[in-house]
């Protein structure tokens, strides 16, 4: 997630406790240490209300604010500006994993970080073939954490943390509920101007007109009725040429390339290429090879562990040896 320039936690060792951890079967002990910003949830802010003591949420409120948003510190209204701040932060971030495809699979109010980084990766994975309903959780029976439902579920978060604050926006509850409803409804309208910014920048334009929202819909329905894999198919869109897969030689595709190609004469091509590559990854840490991984590992070979963190380190760049971590699994590697 650091490589493809995504906020994110990071790890600072793996110490193996010489303890067995019983799972489905016995595995080695070990603990991860990680870093962030800051380790502050939603999660926090509700555990910190449910004492029920104003002095409490307000002494977590104002080391937040000094830790990651001192920008506010002038602010006539704090905790009515901290919550339009986090909603800024939150739909950069979900707007990142809606990018590369990423599912982060469980993602209640304690998973999401006030440093605005990616923590608690848990049933997470990236997306092999483009469908919206793509869930990685085993106990996510519903989808509620599905791949298009993350901005709804962040938004829900962010309701739980407005609601922890209300105390300290207005002294009368009622105008509380109004003022934190408001922000709360920009939710929406922001995620989705960025969401379109992003997307334009997957396909190569600089500024977004009227009719680029139907081009970027149209792609993503050619995508899933096609069952085309996401990253491969944008870096391609990425490239010079396009391959020369049957998928691309359709009529179907022909049509929308063409829309396509006339949208792109508005841009500078060298431009909008270096655009596209730069949002575009060639690789991502597809599941299939990150288990391949894990396997030899448990057997004490962490050559394909090694190689596979070589390949993520520049993802953004081409190279042969990332061909074998491009392919989408086999049905049987799914």
């Amino acid at each position: 997630m650091h490589a493809l320039a995504i906020p994110t936690t990071r790890s600072l060792a793996v110490i193996s406790t010489g303890e067995t951890v019983y799972r489905q079967n016995e595995l080695p002990g070990a603990i991860l240490t990680r870093i962030a910003g800051s380790h502050i949830r939603v999660g926090t802010f509700e555990y910190a209300s449910l004492h029920e003591d104003q002095a409490i949420t307000q002494a977590l409120l104002d080391y937040l604010i000094d830790r990651h948003f001192p920008t506010i510190k002038d602010k006539e209204n704090q905790p009515l500006a901290l919550l339009e701040a986090v909603i800024d932060q939150q739909t950069n971030l979900i707007t990142h994993w809606m990018r590369v495809g990423f599912i982060h699979g469980v993602m209640n109010t304690d998973n999401m970080a006030l440093s605005g980084e990616t923590i608690d990766y848990g049933p997470c994975a990236f997306m092999d073939v483009f469908s919206p309903d793509t869930v990685f959780s085993s106990i996510d029976h519903k989808g509620r954490y599905a791949y298009a439902n993350q901005p709804h579920i962040a938004q829900w978060n962010l309701a739980r943390l407005a609601e922890s604050l209300l105390p300290l926006m207005h002294d009368k509850r009622e105008d509380a509920i109004d003022m934190a409803e408001n922000s709360l409804n920009t939710f929406e309208k922001v995620y989705k101007a960025k969401w379109l910014v992003m997307m334009g920048a997957k396909l190569g334009l600089s500024a977004n007109s009227h009719e680029d929202e139907t081009l970027v819909g149209d792609l993503l329905d050619w995508m899933h009725k096609n069952e085309a894999d996401y990253t491969n198919t944008f870096r391609a869109l990425s490239q010079d040429e396009l391959p020369g897969d049957e998928l691309y030689a359709t009529e179907s595709f022909h049509a929308w390339h063409a829309r396509w190609q006339a949208r792109l004469r508005e841009e500078e091509l060298e431009s909008s290429i270096a655009l596209r590559k730069s949002v575009n990854p060639s690789v991502i840490p597809r599941n299939h090879k990150v288990e391949e991984a894990l396997q030899a590992g448990e057997e004490g070979d962490l050559e394909p562990f090694r190689k596979l963190l070589q390949a993520l380190e520049k993802p953004y760049e081409d190279g042969d040896h990332l061909k074998p971590y491009q392919s989408p699994p086999k049905p049987e590697e799914k």
